[in-house]
């Protein structure tokens, strides 16, 4: 290949090349962004342990196990509960910034602290996972305002208490923010791993 013919292809092959390149972590690792991150993991870690225990206390109608296969026809009765779907997090790029994903993070606490606060005046057992919620949400929170992201709400609305007529639709709609839930916090605690990633103690460091 001529030297022009390869500088050719490589002008065409560099911003390729630049595009596809992984990004970068974030520049801010501040202690107190790794510490609110960190307790933030501790305290997810806590909430996916207590999720089936709870769903097995609060959720007693048949076929609506956590694991269960019959979750994806319930979709039409979550839509009619007005539930919404779970806020959705990606990683980090040019299209969706740091404040977007800690934006929806936050979106995600309140989301779900709201529809757990709803239920808890028809259940009982959901008091402990909500209060864990809300310290979820201080902590996240604190990330925020240490690395000064610019404040966005995209918390989805629910009419959910108006639309529990019944016992059985008290138990759907717990059976659906439960597993909701947890799938967010998996999206929730990789998303942190990425962000604040745990450094390696130093040598000789307890």
């Amino acid at each position: 290949m001529d030297s022009p013919t390869a500088a050719m292809l490589l002008c065409f092959l560099l911003p390729a090349l630049v595009q596809s390149a992984p990004l970068a972590s974030p520049p801010d690792t501040s202690p107190a962004f790794r510490e609110a991150a960190e307790r933030a993991k501790l305290l997810l870690e806590k909430i996916l342990r207590d999720v089936p225990t709870v769903h097995t206390a609060a959720v007693t109608a048949e076929g609506l196990a956590l694991d269960s296969s019959q979750a994806s026809g319930l979709q039409m009765m979550t839509v009619s509960l007005g539930i919404p779907p779970a806020p959705v997090l990606k990683p980090l790029s040019q299209h969706f910034t740091m404040d977007m994903l800690v934006g929806r993070m936050l979106a995600g606490c309140r989301q779900y602290q709201g529809l757990l606060g709803v239920l808890s005046d028809r259940l009982s057992g959901l008091t402990d996972l909500n209060a864990d919620l809300r310290d979820l949400l201080a902590h996240v929170t604190k990330m925020r305002e240490v690395v000064e992201l610019a404040e966005t709400d995209e918390t989805a609305i629910s009419d959910l208490a108006s639309r529990l007529h019944g016992d059985y639709e008290v138990q759907v709609a717990a059976h659906v923010t439960l597993t909701q839930l947890r799938s967010f916090c998996h999206d929730l605690i990789r998303s942190l791993r990425t962000v604040a990633p745990q450094r390696p103690r130093a040598a000789g460091a307890h």
